[in-house]
């Protein structure tokens, strides 16, 4: 049940061309440069300082599968966590900072408290806080600010591909024309034989911003294949949240190597 993390698992839709941009023929979307597809993008980041939603989960690992439903609360950049229940009970708390991440679980009475190499491990890629963060809210996981891509029309999006890829990783993103918010992001690690790709399926209105609403995350490691969908069905911002959590006396810790 501690896999019930993956749900840590969230993407935009974004905004409108420049005017002089040149049509690409056929397919209504105008060609502009890789640096404002990005500048929208950011331009474009959800704006909060809390947030608070109810989420749908589907897990799928082929081995087990179960669908629970989860409360996420964030404080921007410093704290995010999830409460995570069936049939009204709760079952599982992770407690996520940019220091570490804490979670236990019911089920099985065992706990974790230690870096980002568990989560990197369950879904295939390295991790840290923002990245998380930034998944979860529908934007790159890279900073794309911090590279040079290129930009192409494809699928009626706007594709960008780094000009010079990293030696242990293949980038794709893929951008909505009308909002400039995420719609594919895929990370390959060829040398490990792992892929995530992380699709954000819809967007919602929450207050006058694009917000995501169905997310399909996919991630392969070799011949093992996981799949977690995640709608989220009420999201509030601004709110005043809390974030209780304290790991009950008497759990087994959960160590990695």
């Amino acid at each position: 049940m501690n896999k019930v993390l993956y749900l840590l698992c969230f993407s935009l839709i974004i905004l409108n061309s420049c005017k002089g941009t040149k049509a690409i023929s056929g397919s209504g979307i105008k060609k502009i440069s890789a640096e404002k597809v990005i500048a929208n993008h950011y331009n474009r980041s959800f704006n909060f300082e809390t947030l608070n939603a109810r989420v749908k989960v589907k897990y799928d690992d082929g081995k087990q599968s179960f669908s629970p439903i989860a409360t996420l609360r964030f404080q921007k950049d410093k704290t995010i966590w999830v409460s995570v229940k069936m049939l009204g009970i709760t079952l599982a708390k992770a407690l996520i900072t940019p220091e570490k991440v804490s979670y236990y679980e019911k089920i099985n009475n065992s706990y974790f408290e230690g870096d980002f190499k568990l989560l990197s491990t369950w879904l295939g890629t390295d991790l840290d806080f923002d990245k998380v963060q930034q998944m979860l809210l529908g934007q790159a996981l890279f900073n794309l600010r911090e590279d040079k891509y290129k930009s192409t029309i494809a699928n009626q999006n706007y594709q960008l591909t780094p000009k010079t890829e990293l030696a242990l990783f293949e980038r794709l993103f893929l951008v909505y024309p009308t909002t400039f918010k995420m719609a594919i992001q895929q990370l390959k690690q060829p040398i490990e034989n792992r892929n995530l790709t992380i699709n954000y399926q819809s967007y919602q209105k929450v207050g006058n911003q694009d917000f995501p609403k169905e997310i399909n995350i996919e991630a392969l490691q070799g011949e093992e294949k996981t799949t977690i969908d995640v709608e989220y069905r009420v999201v509030d911002y601004n709110a005043k949240v809390s974030f209780p959590f304290k790991i009950p006396s008497g759990y087994k810790e959960v160590t990695i190597q």
